[in-house]
């Protein structure tokens, strides 16, 4: 099949002949080896991924709108499948490699709070407060890669997934609220732990991961106008402006149909190693006056503000009880205690946190059966300081689906 961009990129991808292909597939521990494994390491990294506990939970997670019972309107999931779509697309046409491409574009918001970005804001109003820095969902999602999400090996023992280091930089690197335009990645192969400080600190470290950094935000464009007009958030005057906007573009409508199928064709023909992963000025141009309608009509709406207090309320108070309980070495023992009263959140968070911390903070009675299976990193340690277990409620929070956040926050308000 011809291509529109002719495959220009195909000297550049992630490949063997790559003289840093060796950085690019590294991993932080030696992931154990699968016999007759017929995938590469972006292809393993993306099934490990899929078969995650915290790629199913996005399914419901809030994308913008608080709505996730409506089987119509879009959440964390939905959007993580449209960026793997369009950011596909785009590295097939280009000549980039394909399979590092849908792994990063898969995994890019597992890192993403409850409540959507209004949740972001409350976790990163308490991690300043008590830790002094910023919780950003895209390190977040590095953070969740690298000691958070575990599985099973061929012997039922829990372990890291271990990504390599190219889908964990387009992880942390995928931020893409900044307007620009020609992405192309940075030269420097940097520890992504230490050196990463800020949202959008560096470009990506490869073409692939600057595909998902532009892709991501064709693709939530225009399902977050969809799902808009969907919930009446628009007013007539509103779609009017949308329609002129079209107009303005020889176009009848502005959707998601409308805008992932022109703004694909336009990247693949304007891009170039030379030039970057781009769109035209005139498409650059109509996605920032698209995404400036969404902010002024659909992310200010006020009636999104019932849902930022409820967000606020729910987040802040499960932090607050969850604190409440530690007691250092104690704390697990406490919790346990404490789960007479309110059962699903304590007993909950015993099981989870006695995972990552040092196997004498595990004997308690009823110890979950998967606790004595873990052979992960031990990153909360003995809980010896109140530090340690506060970043230890905001990973917990930060992992929740909306409903389950609900259910537990349910439990503390219900005698």
């Amino acid at each position: 099949m011809p291509t529109i961009n002719g495959h220009s990129f195909a000297e550049v991808k992630a490949s063997p002949e790559r003289e840093n292909w060796q950085k690019l597939t590294a991993r932080r521990d030696t992931l154990y080896e699968k016999p007759n494994d017929c995938r590469d390491p972006f292809e393993r990294d993306y099934t490990r991924i899929l078969h995650s506990l915290a790629y199913r939970r996005l399914k419901h997670k809030t994308q913008v709108f608080f709505n996730i019972e409506n089987d119509h309107i879009c959440t964390r999931m939905e959007h993580v499948s449209h960026v793997e779509s369009v950011s596909a697309t785009i590295a097939k046409d280009l000549g980039l490699n394909v399979e590092l491409t849908r792994a990063i574009a898969i995994a890019h918001d597992l890192g993403h709070a409850p409540f959507g970005h209004q949740g972001e804001r409350e976790l990163s109003a308490i991690s300043e407060k008590y830790l002094g820095q910023r919780f950003f969902h895209e390190r977040n999602g590095l953070r969740f890669v690298d000691d958070l999400e575990l599985l099973q090996d061929d012997y039922r023992v829990y372990r890291n997934l271990d990504l390599t280091y190219a889908v964990r930089d387009g992880i942390i690197s995928h931020c893409g609220e900044v307007d620009e335009n020609g992405l192309a990645p940075r030269a420097e192969y940097i520890d992504l732990i230490r050196d990463y400080t800020s949202v959008g600190q560096y470009q990506p470290y490869t073409w692939e991961g600057c595909v998902v950094k532009l892709s991501d935000k064709i693709a939530y464009v225009g399902r977050d106008i969809e799902d808009a007009i969907r919930l009446k958030f628009l007013t007539r005057e509103n779609i009017g402006v949308l329609t002129e906007m079209a107009r303005v573009y020889n176009k009848n409508a502005i959707n998601t149909t409308v805008i992932i199928h022109n703004m694909i064709y336009d990247v693949c023909r304007n891009s170039s190693p030379e030039k970057g992963v781009r769109l035209s000025e005139e498409f650059s141009q109509q996605l920032n006056e698209i995404k400036q309608f969404n902010t002024d009509h659909i992310y200010r709406n006020k009636r999104l503000v019932p849902f930022t207090e409820y967000a606020r309320v729910v987040i802040t108070q499960l932090f607050e009880v969850l604190l409440d309980a530690y007691r250092g070495e104690e704390t697990i023992a406490e919790l346990r205690k404490r789960a007479e009263v309110y059962p699903e959140l304590m007993n909950a968070f015993a099981d989870w946190l006695s995972k990552f911390c040092e196997p004498q903070l595990n004997l308690f009675e009823n110890v979950n059966e998967h606790t004595v299976q873990c052979m992960n990193r031990k990153i909360y340690g003995t809980l010896e300081t109140e530090q340690i277990y506060i970043q230890a409620i905001l990973d917990y929070i930060s992992g929740m689906s909306d409903n389950y956040c609900i259910k537990v926050f349910n439990e503390l308000i219900t005698y």
